[in-house]
């Protein structure tokens, strides 16, 4: 259950294993709990990495990404132009990703990979959240998470088609919100199903709660949209085995297929589209910044989707990401 209150976010992950544990003092803030199961090291961190997962014996985030690299990657957000002005902090991205770091988000494979899929989601985020343009303050890249809402929308977001699963409660407006922003009823009733809080009838939440927004942004990172399709974490850190039908599709490895989940045929098969190359220009300034060469994000096939066909083609004017 998850209760708002402030930035507070109560959560609770579990996995229940019937084995022998053993204790070993990592430092002294943290203390790893350590067991074997079925021959496979696992670990509990505590707050960060909580749960019995082979994930949690690997660095967690902190151990790797701290809060001046969180300020270096989004150094305008806090500018007075900026719509969200003091809004997004490190400490809600931390306690967001915590309840995902036993599912693999940013403890999956080396330190590299790691790094690798941070720069990748927060490359997302922020090329959804900015407010730049070519002669920002800083350049147009140093404006990610400038915005925690759609402003100006043109309609409420509301498809009634979905009215016996996710009706749209009277008065509530569908827009996007978030750190990935969430557009329509449906999408926000299946993220508040996911995250059990009420976002169908409270769809403001996401743009209060900052916790919440990247919550519902790394749900949606590690979460398929079809049972058949990978989620876009499994596509970048090489869970993802392509189909011959993918390779037919020109779907590999990669950012570049975390696009084509997350955004569809709204951005990908469409050639060198500029709204593509944004959210790429993004993805390879973080690892820049992060002091990754831009160069091991691999080749332009595995880093654009120009030329890959979406996995869920448009049937219609509804998107769930804009």
């Amino acid at each position: 259950m998850v209760k708002m209150e402030g930035k507070g976010i109560v959560a609770i992950v579990g996995l229940v294993l019937l084995v022998v544990a053993s204790v070993v003092e990592c430092d002294a803030d943290t203390v790893t709990k350590v067991k074997t199961v079925r021959g496979k090291k696992m670990c509990d961190k505590g707050w960060e990495c909580k749960g019995w997962s082979i994930y949690c014996c690997n660095d967690t985030i902190t151990d790797f990404f701290q809060t001046y690299q969180f300020e270096n990657l989004f150094s305008k957000r806090n500018s007075p132009v900026a719509q969200a002005a003091g809004f997004w902090d490190y400490q809600s991205f931390i306690t967001a990703a915590a309840l995902y770091e036993p599912l693999g988000f940013g403890t999956t494979g080396g330190k590299h990979m790691q790094m690798m899929e941070i720069a990748a989601f927060l490359g997302h985020v922020g090329a959804k959240t900015s407010c730049g343009y070519g002669v920002a303050t800083g350049g147009p890249l140093a404006w990610g998470l400038c915005y925690n809402r759609e402003m100006s929308p043109s309609q409420t977001y509301c498809d009634d088609t979905y009215k016996y699963t996710y009706p749209c409660t009277p008065g509530a407006e569908y827009y996007g919100r978030g750190a990935l922003p969430i557009y329509w009823n449906y999408n926000y009733g299946a993220t508040g199903e996911a995250l059990k809080v009420d976002l169908l009838n409270h769809p403001e939440y996401i743009e209060q709660n900052a916790t919440l927004a990247f919550q519902a942004a790394i749900w949606r990172w590690v979460t398929p949209i079809k049972k058949s399709q990978p989620s876009a974490h499994d596509a970048f850190v090489g869970n993802w085995k392509p189909t011959k039908n993918d390779t037919l599709s020109k779907r590999v490895p990669g950012f570049g297929t975390t696009m084509n989940i997350l955004y569809g045929d709204f951005l990908c098969g469409k050639g060198d589209d500029d709204s593509m190359n944004t959210i790429i220009s993004h993805y390879l300034y973080y690892l820049d910044l992060m002091g990754l060469s831009r160069e091991q994000a691999g080749p332009s096939e595995a880093v654009s989707c120009a030329e890959q066909a979406a996995f869920n083609p448009t049937k219609s004017p509804n998107t769930a990401s804009s």
